[in-house]
């Protein structure tokens, strides 16, 4: 392995370490802490290992750091960690070519592959727990508002009622989604409070209702806002399918295809039921 190989993964550990003692200065809960101080304390051993190969000092990468508290900060801990975790499980080939040369590197190997992966597993985060609750919100605004808009695009055939409407009918569903949510979520065991899961469910509801009517509002031709709406959706649907796939170390694809499926196949249905509703009384807006 050549040298510049081996100065990569050290200052990856090293910055890696920053990483990992930054955000155990950030979270408020001790559990939390706790881990992040262990991982932190086990990387700074790898780079201690792999200085002993090349007999030098590195600086950590500011941007690195600065990427990964910022990813933490708004898209939580556990997706930051397992996003760097993902990156650095490419790198295990690397430290098996150079554990022949050098057997010391093999602590390395040992801590990346089990304990560090255990520790990240041991990671709470609210926004996780309460995973379901945004699920709902969001699957259920995706597939009722693509429909709904859809159905009214060719019905009304005006972008501003189109919007509208759109807004009055989420507006009241979120409402409704929100008060399910705290209804069912008090008959379930684990759920630490009802509360917090209708506000998830209902925020999640309401956000997803504004971007997807949001082109009803901004373009003029009603076609185009309903092509733009559902390439919206199809990219929120993207977006947090990563994101959940990511955090719980999930599977990405079969999850996109399937919520993608549903809202793109409730959306045809409107759309076709707006036709026949236009045909059938004779709307013209």
């Amino acid at each position: 392995m050549q040298i510049d190989e081996i100065i990569r993964m050290q200052k990856g550990e090293i910055t890696e370490h920053v990483i990992y003692s930054r955000l155990a200065q950030e979270t408020r809960d001790s559990h939390n802490r706790k881990a992040l101080l262990q991982i932190a304390k086990d990387e700074l051993k790898h780079y201690g290992i792999l200085k002993s190969v090349t007999k030098k000092e590195f600086q950590p990468d500011l941007l690195k750091i600065m990427w990964y508290s910022f990813l933490a900060k708004t898209l939580g801990f556990a997706f930051a960690l397992k996003l760097m975790e993902g990156g650095e499980g490419r790198a295990q080939e690397d430290y098996l070519r150079l554990a022949k040369e050098f057997p010391q590197v093999k602590r390395i190997i040992y801590d990346e592959e089990t304990h560090e992966n255990e520790l990240i597993g041991l990671i709470k985060e609210e926004r996780l727990e309460y995973a379901s609750a945004i699920v709902l919100g969001l699957n259920d605004a995706l597939v009722e508002l693509t429909g709904a808009l859809a159905g009214l695009t060719l019905a009304l055939q005006d972008a501003t009622l189109v919007a509208v409407s759109g807004f009055m009918v989420g507006f009241a569903a979120a409402l409704s989604m929100a008060a399910s949510s705290y209804l069912s979520s008090r008959e379930e065991a684990g759920v630490k409070s009802p509360l917090k899961s209708a506000v998830y469910t209902g925020t999640t509801y309401m956000l997803t209702v504004i971007l997807l009517i949001a082109p009803y509002f901004i373009l003029p031709d009603v076609y185009a806002s309903l092509t733009t709406m559902l390439f919206t959706a199809l990219s929120i649907i993207a977006a947090y399918t990563f994101y959940i796939s990511v955090a719980k170390s999930q599977r990405f694809l079969s999850r996109f295809l399937e919520m993608a499926t549903i809202s793109l196949f409730v959306a045809a249905v409107s759309f076709l039921v707006g036709f026949a509703a236009r045909t059938l009384f004779g709307i013209d807006v």
